[in-house]
């Protein structure tokens, strides 16, 4: 039998509302970036300090937490296709008043770490029902090929919105970073208003605080889904360092190279997705994760013990490369096991997992190489990483044994989802 490695396409052919959700990310996401290296830039430019630009992890993870668990009882309980828009909406608010900002004589330092605060609470209420709303737009077979296309969006605008972002911020200030990510939002918005209704189902409960502990319950009774949010955490907490990037660039002599800085990763992780057609066919997803895991912790590690530019970038390609392929079958495992009923609840805690993660390690980050040096943070969070991922996988063998095949839950599901359409 040949193996085909390339990306699955099959989902924007068959279904119009993904093609229509896959296309308005895709903008969105682009400008996002944009913002998202135009921000810590423009705390840098005002304060100099490691903690200062690590400190919007900080403020980003209460709102985050808060939102996202309301966020998922909402995706249960409302049209997901407009919980989506009316939050993108916010967003585009939000950055409207960072661009406001950055056009007065003296931008406040105040208005970063607020508007980065509420982007946080945006993204906590958006995400849950932009991760519920896929298992209804395509079939159950489908699912792999459409997170890895979803994937694809993401990394189309973290590999390009960065570079952009560096050129724009070189020539015309952060102001035309956020003026980028304004225009970007309102094209979104234009192509979500044709998606068709996603509505809960009529069984879905109300959003209550009780539903929220009926979903953290389900997740901690499934040991299998509490080792995708356990090794995911502990590889983005100790081992993300995105916020030393602008004073990473600045060590190494190569300002210039701060986009590539941003870019490696999903250069590696774009790499993935392209060929990603063969996860279709690979069931052990449990096992996949792990070594992914180990992967990325290892490759952090050696982009800190390098001094060449080129090498560092390699090692953040690489590790871009092995969180793709975890975050590919983390979500084959999410959307082909969890019953809709759930699935919105379910999805926040997921957001959380992917998420809080990656902004406390920010704040880890820059507190370690505050107290210590840039190079001891790097090297520190990375062999962090492997030793409790190694922890976890060997403390959940029903994570670690997952098989999409044999998995109870996963074959019930794909049962109910044929019925349904039979």
């Amino acid at each position: 039998m040949k193996l085909n490695i390339a990306i699955d396409f099959t989902p924007l052919k068959k279904y119009p509302d993904f093609r229509l959700l896959w296309g308005s990310g895709l903008i969105s996401y682009f400008g996002s970036m944009i913002t998202y290296v135009s921000m810590p830039f423009q705390i840098k430019q005002l304060t100099d300090s490691y903690l200062a630009v690590g400190l919007m992890g900080l403020v980003e993870i209460v709102p985050l937490i808060l939102f996202g668990l309301y966020g998922g009882v909402l995706a249960d309980h409302v049209d997901r296709k407009k919980m989506i828009w009316a939050t993108e909406f916010a967003a585009l608010a939000l950055t409207s008043i960072l661009l406001i900002n950055s056009l007065i004589p003296n931008p406040k330092l105040w208005v970063l770490y607020l508007v980065g605060g509420l982007f946080a609470a945006v993204d906590g209420l958006q995400r849950p029902s932009a991760d519920a709303i896929l298992p209804r737009l395509v079939s159950h077979d489908d699912l792999p090929s459409a997170s890895a296309l979803m994937s694809l969006r993401w990394q189309f605008g973290v590999i390009t919105g960065p570079a952009l972002a560096g050129v724009l911020i070189a020539t015309a200030g952060v102001k035309a970073g956020f003026t980028v990510d304004v225009i970007t939002y309102v094209l979104s918005l234009i192509l979500l208003a044709r998606v068709g209704s996603v509505k809960p189902n009529k069984q879905s409960e109300k959003p209550t605080i009780s539903s929220v502990v009926d979903g953290l319950k389900y997740a901690t009774s499934r040991k299998d889904l509490m080792g995708t949010y356990l090794v995911d955490l502990a590889a983005m907490f100790f081992a993300m360092p995105n916020a030393l990037f602008p004073f990473w660039a600045e060590k190494l002599n190569a300002t210039w190279a701060l986009g590539l800085f941003y870019a490696a990763g999903t250069v590696g992780a774009f790499t993935i997705t392209f060929t990603s057609g063969w996860i279709r066919n690979y069931t052990r997803h449990g096992y996949a994760v792990m070594m992914a895991a180990l992967g990325w912790g290892i490759a952090i590690t050696l982009a800190g013990v390098v001094n060449s530019l080129w090498l560092v970038l390699l090692f953040l390609a690489l590790a871009g490369a092995s969180d793709q392929i975890s975050a590919l079958f983390r979500s084959a495992i999410w959307n082909q096991s969890i019953a809709d009923d759930f699935r919105g609840r379910l999805a926040s805690i997921e957001l959380l997992s992917y998420s809080v993660g990656p902004l406390g390690g920010q704040t880890r980050a820059g507190l370690v190489a505050e107290r210590t040096s840039l190079r001891t943070s790097v090297i520190s969070g990375g062999l962090l990483c492997i030793g409790f991922v190694t922890i976890f996988s060997a403390m959940l063998p029903e994570f670690r044994k997952y098989d999409s095949k044999t998995n109870k839950f996963a074959v019930s599901e794909a049962k109910k989802r044929k019925n349904s359409q039979n």
